[in-house]
């Protein structure tokens, strides 16, 4: 008999490693970021709840992805009001690197929200927050962040510019929200 249980890191790295070999071992977007002048893939991470914080390099300048680094920004961006962990959209990781390295690189990223798990974004539109009933972020999709020395709309700018995404600007919030799905601004 064959068992199948597993755990949640060999669930995830599982499923980033399938849905990578359908678009070949170097996805066809990572060639968009990864150049002969371009850096790593690098992020520092700080999760506003959970008050955790990781750096980490996901990908080296050839588009080789690190599955264990993957891993690791799922958990720091999983749903903080749930503990659920997704598999996150690395064009939105590559798009959200892209726009620290436009800034100059190296930024200590303050994380609002990463993944929203489906229960979560529902409390959130009970309680009349203003949340998309579809929401990006609970497809790994979308994170709103923060980068503290950098004026918000600097980042919202600089994403907009990269024509890349949804960029959506919160200055009250003090966040700027950006995900990998269609161009977009509010």
């Amino acid at each position: 008999m064959i068992n199948l249980s597993w755990s949640r890191r060999s669930f995830l790295k599982g499923s980033l490693i399938g849905a990578l070999m359908l678009f070949g071992s170097t996805p066809a977007f990572a060639s968009e970021f990864a150049t002969e002048e371009s850096s790593e893939g690098r992020l520092s991470l700080f999760n506003t709840h959970s008050r955790e914080r990781i750096q980490v390099t996901y990908r080296d300048r050839a588009g080789n992805y690190d599955f264990e680094a993957l891993n690791r920004i799922n958990w720091i961006l999983r749903c903080h009001f749930t503990g659920e962990v997704a598999t996150m959209d690395i064009r939105t990781l590559e798009f959200l690197n892209e726009v620290d390295n436009k800034l100059g690189g190296n930024h200590d990223i303050h994380v609002i929200s990463g993944y929203r798990s489906p229960r979560y974004n529902g409390l959130l539109l009970q309680e009349g927050h203003k949340v998309a009933r579809h929401s990006l972020h609970m497809e790994g999709k979308a994170i709103d962040i923060q980068i503290p020395g950098v004026e918000l709309d600097r980042v919202r700018n600089v994403a907009l510019n990269m024509r890349y995404g949804g960029v959506g600007y919160y200055p009250d919030a003090g966040f700027v929200h950006i995900d990998s799905g269609n161009v977009r601004t509010w």
